[in-house]
């Protein structure tokens, strides 16, 4: 478990993360979201005592990560993919990890198989492509057989195998009880992943919920239906859990709470002639990007119009 109160850190007039509270609980997959510039980087470096917060606390496991005695066995964290000797192969990086706890060369074995390096075990990582390195560096985050696993954008640089392989290595993770945190601006893969979602933006809590809460929040699925009698209509499908919207003088409906099918066949059954009927859904990506919008710290500009 990983537990953040109040967490604060500064540089100099700039405010990283600014007062986070959240819990990341075990068995379950808790995607950490936000913009660039939100402070997720950051916020996963105190947790591992890269940084110092300026103020509040972070524990994992009810321990500051400088107080456990072996740390690897407790947390396993990815935060940057390089960060290896060139020079030495994948085998001896990954022995001078277990070296450091006493962890034993068959485990190192396994590692190398279940991440897939088995094949380049003594090639050098200065060699590697993104994708091979980002495997190593989960196969460091997975030698002590943590309880917790922190990853900062693990999917970077594979390919279609390698993003499902670690979609179905973190879920097996959770569903093994342990806590595993996840930082992705991947939509599509935190909705297929993640049972929790934190979102931050300007170094604050924006959302602590769940995909299909904040998919909700943001619209959720919603239908749009237009009819002769708008009015008639509303009153027809009006009722607990029924959210109805529509412009003033408007034919066409946005109706949640109601299936396409449940709308239709209402209106069948009294008569109302429709014009329209169409379920939209709206995507984790869609709330994300509503829900972040004014926390977006780095804008694009629109591309320049091209000359004749």
């Amino acid at each position: 478990m990983i537990e953040a109160r109040q967490l604060t850190k500064r540089y100099g007039e700039k405010t990283a993360v600014d007062g986070v509270d959240f819990t990341v609980r075990p068995g379950a997959v808790t995607g950490f979201l936000g913009p660039n510039g939100a402070g997720k980087s950051t916020t996963m470096r105190m947790i591992i005592g890269l940084d110092a917060p300026t103020s509040g606390t972070v524990t994992v496991n009810g321990r500051r990560y400088a107080r456990h005695s072996a740390p690897l066995h407790e947390v396993g964290a990815l935060l940057e993919a390089r960060s290896i000797h060139p020079g030495r192969s994948a085998f001896d990086h990954l022995m001078a990890l277990a070296y450091t706890h006493g962890i034993a060369r068959s485990r190192v074995a396994q590692v190398m198989e279940m991440t897939g390096l088995h094949a380049v075990a003594r090639k050098r990582a200065g060699a590697f492509s993104l994708g091979m390195g980002q495997r190593l560096g989960i196969a460091a985050a997975l030698l002590g057989d943590p309880q917790t696993i922190m990853l900062d954008e693990p999917v970077n640089g594979l390919d279609p195998e390698g993003v499902r392989w670690i979609r179905n290595l973190l879920t097996g993770l959770a569903a093994d009880g342990r806590t595993v945190f996840v930082s992705s601006h991947l939509m599509s893969e935190m909705a297929l992943v993640a049972d929790h979602l934190i979102v931050v933006g300007r170094g604050r809590v924006l959302a602590d919920t769940t995909v299909p809460e904040l998919v909700r929040q943001a619209g959720g699925d919603a239908v749009l239906v237009a009819g002769d009698d708008p009015g008639e209509l509303r009153r027809v499908l009006a009722g607990p859990g029924v959210e109805i919207t529509g412009e003033p003088g408007s034919e066409t409906l946005r109706v949640t709470g109601r299936s396409a099918r449940e709308i239709g066949r209402r209106a069948a059954e009294h008569g109302l002639t429709l014009f329209e009927l169409t379920a939209k859904h709206v995507s984790l990506e869609e709330a994300f990007m509503e829900l972040t919008r004014e926390s977006v710290e780095y804008h694009s500009a629109d591309a320049p119009a091209r000359s004749a």
